[in-house]
């Protein structure tokens, strides 16, 4: 069974790492300063959208994304990505699922 992709990505479009679900519980303010520095949200362009084949022999979109703040691109599964006209929408839903 297949499911059809949320959104569309061509080279060019802006992107934002989707929002993550999960929450940490700290503390200590120094133990939520440390991890705060890894849960920066990232913004960026699709420079290539690339099929990559996996063992099960299907294949899968991946996309490459120039983040704003790294000089080279990163691949990513486009699931983990949204456009950045969405991203304000599911932070939202994001926030009511974790009550804040």
């Amino acid at each position: 069974m297949t499911t059809k992709a949320q959104f569309t990505y061509q080279v060019g479009d802006r992107v934002a790492e989707r929002p993550k679900t999960h929450g940490l519980i700290a503390i200590r303010q120094e133990v939520k300063d440390r991890i705060a520095q890894y849960r920066n949200q990232r913004y960026g362009t699709v420079v290539e959208v690339v099929t990559k084949q996996l063992k099960s022999k299907r294949t899968m979109k991946m996309l490459r994304v120039q983040w704003d703040h790294l000089k080279t691109p990163t691949e990513h599964a486009q699931c983990r990505i949204c456009p950045v006209e969405v991203f304000p929408q599911l932070m939202d839903q994001t926030r009511a699922l974790l009550g804040e």
